[in-house]
């Protein structure tokens, strides 16, 4: 890849950090309170959700984490190593955990009589999102760890 196409990943992932940050900073809270004011019957339940979407930040920006180290080996030609696979392996990983909050999360809404077709379908929406990131970094796992073995093999030949 070439230095421009790195940092324009670099400056995508750091946008969508920075943005995910400002959601749980700003405007999360004020959701939160609005809902406990206008659907009082559901006011006890603000913090234990806010505390649960919050818990997912954790393997979300653990995940942008190991994806600034995979483009870092990428950029000094590393990105045929094991060090690239445990990235990718990391990556599917945190998405798997962000998956297994959300299903959790909406359980517990469910249990509370409290899961709202709106926050359904966003929640449904997050966990396709991690699903497909799970399965891209699954597959692309699996594909490093051929190449990493054949090249390996052709460095003991050689």
């Amino acid at each position: 890849m070439q230095k421009w196409e790195i940092n324009t990943l670099r400056i995508s992932i750091i946008l969508i950090g920075m943005a995910i940050l400002l959601i749980f900073i700003l405007w999360l809270p004020d959701i939160a309170k609005f809902s406990a004011v206008e659907y009082p019957e559901y006011a006890h339940l603000r913090y234990p959700i806010l505390i649960g979407l919050y818990i997912t930040g954790a393997p979300f920006y653990l995940g942008i984490f190991h994806t600034f180290k995979l483009l870092k080996l990428i950029e000094r030609d590393g990105a045929f190593t094991e060090e690239a696979c445990k990235s990718l392996g990391a990556i599917n990983l945190y998405a798997i955990i962000v998956i297994l909050l959300y299903i959790s999360g909406m359980i517990f809404l469910l249990l509370n009589n409290a899961l709202h077709p709106g926050l359904f379908l966003v929640g449904l929406g997050i966990m396709l999102v991690a699903f497909i990131i799970s399965v891209f970094a699954a597959i692309l796992k699996g594909l490093l760890m051929k190449v990493v073995e054949i090249k390996n093999e052709n460095d003991y030949t050689i």
